[in-house]
């Protein structure tokens, strides 16, 4: 029987459960250095001193590194790894010095007793849509262009039968996952060995060698376990180049890890938006004019342009469109990729407009998106690899009870609580990146499969030797599987949601490879298979639909039940992908009602930096959440047929339970996170009810 479409427990499950996986600063070494970082407590200005003596009077601490004595590192495109390098300041929070002790508790102590003096800036940290820094970036992530458009979109509103012109704004969103930024460090002469939580060992090993002016295989870059990323480790941040910094200034191996206060600073976030979505319809509610614009910041370090309109551009058509980015370069700590960066705010503002488009034209909110669906995308004209939107909000439909809903908002009340449904479309791109895999016939019978790909907790590890075990036509207990070593065949990071088509697709071809011939052993990798891929567009579609209860009294919000079904490609793995379908969806639910960066203007930076202040949702806000595809065969994508399941959960909920709340109280909110405050003064009268 086929491993492929089984569901077996994650092969590094009970090591989890037992703690026998080692983290990046678990790993066992002899005698290592504690690092704790400083962080610089004014928004902009410059290092005038650093008494280094302050911390080291403290009893265990050894070294402090600051811009004074760090080491040179060599140039890098970005700018934000060039850590300790000068002693300008370009945002609150920026690691201004590194404490090094025999113990974590010396080294906390050190950092706290260390006197930095700066010379104070006045700074410029609020994002608005007239702010005088706006310009069009020359492209956004990773390589989308700027601005699209089409027709003449002021014809085409003005003829248009019905009309949405509205904008939404989004908060800073920040990455928070359960291990934070951590490594261990240590050099043998030139050769250095790092244990890195990373979404890709192949990146951070590239830069090392760089930064240190040692040749690639003199760095190995280990990630056996990491706990989880959600795109903040996509890519090297400082604390492995403070750690290999200091292992190598010292002589002795580091440990270092980000405290979650430090997180908020120093890893990326998702940056804030403010959007404006125009949409006009015919009298039957065909899209007959889109325009979508966004404002977004980024920092004075390096540039970071969000796609947050890229996703509008292949979801629904219509015959004017236009779509904008604009970015201000600020006195804030560099956005970076979070949960479907630019897909999760983007969709959002584009699915609550056609809500209101719904509620202008009289028309049923699936019905509409059913009207508007095309087989071509939108944006290039090319047909879709496969495109099952409509089976997703039918069967979505069917079984959220959606045909007995009443469509007049806030009329519907159990007891002191408004009820109302909402519903929203997803989409997200199908990535696939070049990948090298190995696969070895061993004596015993057995079979070796070696890939740089890094498991950062979606069960990439198992699903990969799924794919193996499958590829091969044997036993799966006949396979091994090694990963996340940059000595082994170099891969992709683990990002947009890519991972098992790309990894997955050169571990299928090295296995099938060695099936075909007599070597014990082969090396593949994927480039000239991904060049000769077809002109189509592969993207993956979900529908999400959501329940909300509003209290009359406190305006309290509760989603009692979410349902998503999504369209994408063939499922390896039943139970690893419904946990990434619910995982995504929840992290949407708690972007809906909880999370948001609170600014401080005078201080320069966001007031909530931990998580007793930085709400997420919790247990009491996930009731019934439930995800489920549709089966769909897609020969155009790849050798395995698969999509990505890791974040089209998130890029729907937070419209659809926006949406409910509006059908549960009349009251349209267009900023997030849903709070209380935003619909106290709307709500209609209580009326007595119990």
């Amino acid at each position: 029987m086929s491993a492929v479409g089984q569901a077996p427990v994650r092969l590094d499950g009970p090591d989890k459960v037992t703690g026998r996986a080692r983290y990046a600063v678990e790993h066992p070494i002899d005698g290592p250095l504690h690092g704790w970082l400083v962080q610089a407590r004014v928004a902009v200005g410059a290092v005038t001193g650093v008494d280094r003596q302050s911390a080291l009077a403290v009893p265990g601490v050894l070294y402090v590194l600051d811009a004074g004595n760090a080491p040179a590192l060599a140039a890098t495109d970005d700018s934000e790894l060039l850590v300790l390098q000068s002693t300008r300041i370009s945002y609150r929070g920026q690691v201004v010095a590194m404490v090094l002790a025999d113990t974590l508790e010396a080294a906390r102590e050190g950092a706290r007793s260390l006197r930095v003096t700066y010379d104070e800036q006045p700074h410029d940290v609020l994002l608005t849509r007239e702010h005088p820094k706006l310009y069009a970036p020359e492209k956004v992530n990773p390589a989308f262009p700027t601005d699209t458009a089409g027709g003449d979109l002021d014809a085409a509103m003005a003829a248009a039968a019905h009309v949405v012109d509205v904008e939404y704004d989004t908060p800073a969103h920040f990455n928070n996952p359960m291990e934070p930024h951590a490594t261990t460090a240590q050099w043998d002469g030139d050769r250095l060995t790092v244990h890195d939580s990373t979404q890709g060992t192949t990146a951070v090993k590239k830069h090392l060698a760089s930064a240190f002016g040692v040749p690639e295989h003199g760095v190995r870059v280990l990630a056996a376990h990491v706990g989880g990323g959600f795109g903040a480790k996509g890519s090297p941040r400082p604390n492995v180049v403070l750690a290999a910094m200091a292992a190598r200034v010292t002589g002795r191996a580091v440990k270092l890890a980000l405290t979650r206060q430090q997180q908020f600073a120093l890893v990326g976030y998702r940056t804030p938006t403010l959007q404006r979505v125009r949409l006009g319809a015919d009298a039957d509610g065909r899209l007959t004019a889109l325009a979508h614009e966004a404002y977004e910041q980024t920092s004075t370090v390096f540039e970071f342009a969000e796609q947050t309109t890229e996703g509008t551009r292949h979801l629904y058509d219509a015959g004017a469109k236009f779509t904008t980015h604009r970015l201000a370069a600020l006195d804030v700590p560099t956005p970076r990729w979070m949960r479907a960066p630019g897909e999760a705010p983007g969709i959002f503002a584009l699915e609550s407009a056609m809500d209101e488009l719904a509620a202008a034209a009289g028309i049923n909110p699936v019905e509409l998106r059913i009207r508007n669906d095309t087989q071509h995308d939108p944006e290039t004209g090319a047909p879709f690899s496969s495109r099952h939107l409509v089976q997703c909000l039918r069967r979505g439909a069917e079984r959220f009870g959606w045909d007995s809903r009443d469509p007049r908002p806030a009329v519907r009340r159990d007891g002191r609580w408004l009820v109302g449904t909402g519903v929203a479309c997803a989409t997200y791109p199908v990535y696939q990146a070049p990948s090298s895999a190995r696969a070895r016939r061993c004596h015993d019978g057995t079979f070796e499969i070696g890939i740089n790909a890094t498991d950062i907790g979606t069960g990439a590890r198992t699903v990969l030797w799924q794919i193996a075990a499958d590829a091969l036509g044997v036993d799966p207990a006949r396979v091994r599987v090694d990963i996340a070593d940059s000595d082994l065949p170099a891969a992709s990071g683990a990002g947009g949601s890519s991972g098992t088509s790309s990894w997955g697709s050169a571990v299928h071809k090295a296995c099938r490879t060695l099936c075909d011939g007599t070597a014990a052993e082969v090396v593949v990798d994927t480039a000239d298979d991904i060049a000769a891929q077809s002109e189509v567009s592969r993207h993956a579609f979900g529908a999400q639909f959501a329940e909300a209860r509003v209290d009359l009294d406190s305006g309290e919000v509760r989603v009692p039940r979410m349902l998503g079904v999504f369209a994408v490609g063939r499922i390896i793995n039943p139970r690893t992908a419904r946990s990434q379908l619910l995982g995504g969806m929840v992290m949407g639910l708690s972007m809906a009602l909880h999370e948001s960066g609170t600014l401080d203007i005078g201080y320069g930076d966001y007031a909530n930096s931990n998580l007793s202040d930085y709400h997420v949702a919790t247990h009491a806000d996930v009731v019934d959440v439930q995800a489920e595809w549709v089966e769909e065969h897609d020969d155009q994508l790849n050798a395995i047929g698969t999509k990505g399941i890791g974040e089209i959960g998130i890029v729907g909920s937070p419209a659809a339970v926006l949406n409910a709340v509006w059908h549960a109280t009349g009251v349209r909110v267009r900023e997030l996170p849903i709070t209380p405050d935003r619909l106290l003064g709307g709500l209609p009268e209580r009326q007595d009810v119990l």
